[in-house]
């Protein structure tokens, strides 16, 4: 790759930009027994394919680190491109133009130095992170364990790197970079970087949320440190990609795997750590388990420590409640999905159920109540508790609302379709008819006013099939996509707590969920009860169980095998969904890749 010269106006040269000689390991030497250096984590929130924008944000908080003391400041993986930028790698230009964004980086360092998340090529396409300072790329780290499971297919992109190294050292300090999933195998790079003199790793990543995944994450770091008896720094990307949701919540540790700093959750963040660093022949005298050395490593100098009178405490954020943290990743994955689309305002159909007045708050909170308009579409079917339901969450949401009756063009649809339905029963066509005049009318409205239409269906709904195709799955975004039903109730109730109030009205809350398409009409007509329901979806798609072991966890077998059935024969309507939140560790999207066409009973 290029690099570019490294003179730069208003910032002084540090020392670096040679591989370190016999001599140089033997001369250094360190203040006391620790060297302590100052590291920033920039937990950002970028867009894929904006390279431009993407630059600008790497930058504009690399000169915050710099003015805050920072030896050296961590970027996300692929913090060039967005992650994950998926076939745009497949484009020689797209890789060519991010090559030349990580040269516009690194011509603005100075003495800090920066770690950038690039793809980089070089005879094959690697995940890679550019160690810049002084005005240049003085060094390049490349992802050596790729995942190709769930929701990646690193595979399918990037080739593994299989040499070691390099090691970087910035301030005295001998810092090892890994790339995300290279963290998380106890035998990968960072036991053979530790072993070969590492004495800090920073581990740059863009790891998916779902509900309660930090808390793993935690555990393993914590182990990968104290295993390696070495300080380690995990920087995490934020924000929404498509139905990707990644958390942030950057944590540091030291070398005995204590939880030293962490960042804020589902929110940008910019982590100032001070680290007190043993020199590596220090830590192994002092490890119980005796002296491990591994083969030398190529070192790389790149920038002397700025040592600061004054030090960094650690900040230590707290973590959300689990339900209020699935709550904020809806917000967070609705409000990236409408805005990095280019949409402002978003439209929802509001029938007076706890799931469209789910996605209004949500709505509410991603986007001001002054984007969302709520549209009231009664039939001859909706009770008049369902739409003044719906006014007093208007009201109480303070966001717009629209109401437009569907008996003229329900009758009018039921009039031209009388001569072919003549001597048939009225059933499951008549009342999808409905969802199908509510779709056309919010289509209709989106296309006039170009607002997106935001989907209120659930995961149980969507799992069996209970949703009609252009009919309320219509739409651009599906908010509860991977939320099943159970969890819709929680999610609301937590809402109505932590206002205070009831915004959900209580009436929601408390009357049996119906689609309201035929008089007294419940869900529980069509489907088991939602306590019922749920764990059993939860096993068949989040678990992969088959139906024996459903049976054999005491589910009842009549229910497991027509909840089977349903799941397996909606595949083809799912795959005609918009995108959702992902907030389970198995959603249906990209990480669920089943065949419509599938005879296997389960």
């Amino acid at each position: 790759m290029s690099r570019v010269d490294a003179g730069h106006a208003g910032r002084g040269r540090p020392r670096f930009a040679h591989r370190l000689t016999d001599s140089e390991h033997r001369g250094r030497s360190y203040p006391g027994d620790v060297a302590r250096l100052r590291v920033g984590a920039a937990q950002l929130n970028l867009v894929v394919g904006d390279l431009d924008g993407n630059v600008a944000r790497i930058l504009e908080a690399y000169d915050h680190g710099e003015r805050e003391g920072c030896d050296v400041i961590a970027f996300p993986e692929l913090a060039i491109t967005g992650y994950p930028p998926e076939d745009l790698l497949l484009r020689p230009a797209f890789v060519a133009q991010a090559v030349e964004a990580v040269d516009k980086v690194a011509a603005r360092t100075g003495r800090a130095a920066a770690i950038v998340g690039f793809p980089q090529p070089d005879s094959d396409l690697y995940n890679a992170a550019a160690v810049c300072a002084g005005g240049s790329v003085l060094g390049v780290y490349r992802k050596h364990l790729l995942p190709n499971y769930a929701v990646f297919d690193e595979e399918r992109y990037f080739e593994p790197w299989k040499e070691d190294g390099p090691l970087f050292v910035i301030g005295g300090v001998r810092v090892a970079v890994t790339i995300c999933e290279d963290a998380w195998s106890p035998s990968g790079p960072i036991l053979t970087q530790t072993n070969a003199g590492a004495e800090l790793v920073i581990n740059i990543n863009a790891s998916p949320y779902y509900a309660g995944r930090w808390r793993e994450r935690e555990t393993m770091l914590a182990t990968r440190a104290a295993d390696a008896s070495v300080p380690l720094v995990y920087l995490n990307l934020v924000g929404g990609q498509d139905e990707l949701v990644f958390d942030g919540t950057s944590m540091v540790f030291d070398e005995g795997g204590h939880l030293l700093a962490r960042g804020k959750q589902l929110e940008e963040d910019f982590l100032i750590v001070d680290l007190e660093v043993r020199p590596a022949f220090r830590r192994r005298a002092l490890d119980p388990r005796g002296r491990i050395r591994g083969a030398r490593l190529p070192e790389i100098a790149v920038s002397d420590a700025q040592i600061s009178d004054r030090a960094v405490t650690p900040r230590m954020e707290s973590t959300l409640e689990p339900v209020h943290e699935v709550y904020e990743a809806l917000v967070l994955g609705t409000r990236d999905y409408v805005r990095k689309n280019g949409f402002t305002d978003v439209l929802i159909g509001l029938s007076g159920g706890i799931d469209s007045s789910l996605v209004a708050a949500i709505a509410a909170d991603a986007l001001g109540p002054e984007h969302v308009t709520g549209v009231l579409m009664p039939s001859r079917f909706s009770s008049q508790g369902s739409v003044t339901d719906s006014e007093t969450l208007v009201e109480n949401l303070g966001i717009k609302s629209l109401k437009i009756p569907i008996e003229a063009a329900h009758t009018a649809f039921l009039d031209m379709l009388a001569e072919p339905f003549a001597g048939t029963d009225t059933g499951t066509a008549e009342e999808n008819l409905q969802a199908r005049i509510r779709g056309t009318v919010l289509m209709t409205l989106s296309n006039k006013f170009g607002s997106m239409v935001l989907t209120t269906g659930n995961k149980s709904e969507l799992a069996t099939g209970y949703a009609t195709l252009y009919g309320d799955m219509a739409g651009g975004y599906a908010v509860l996509k991977d939320v099943p039903k159970t969890l819709v109730y929680a999610l609301s109730r937590d809402r109505n707590d932590r206002a205070g109030k009831a915004l959900i009205p209580e009436s929601v809350l408390d009357k049996p969920p119906s689609a309201e398409l035929r008089p007294d009409q419940k869900d529980s007509d069509s489907l088991p009860p939602y306590d019922v329901l749920d764990p059993i979806i939860e096993g068949y798609v989040e678990q992969d169980q088959s139906v024996a072991d459903l049976l054999a966890a005491g589910h009842n077998s009549e229910t497991v095998r027509r909840v089977a059935s349903l799941i397996d024969r909606n595949e083809y309507k799912r795959r005609q969904a918009p995108p959702g939140v992902r907030v389970s560790p198995k959603a249906f999207g990209k990480d669920r890749r089943l065949p419509i066409t599938n005879r296997w009973p389960g």
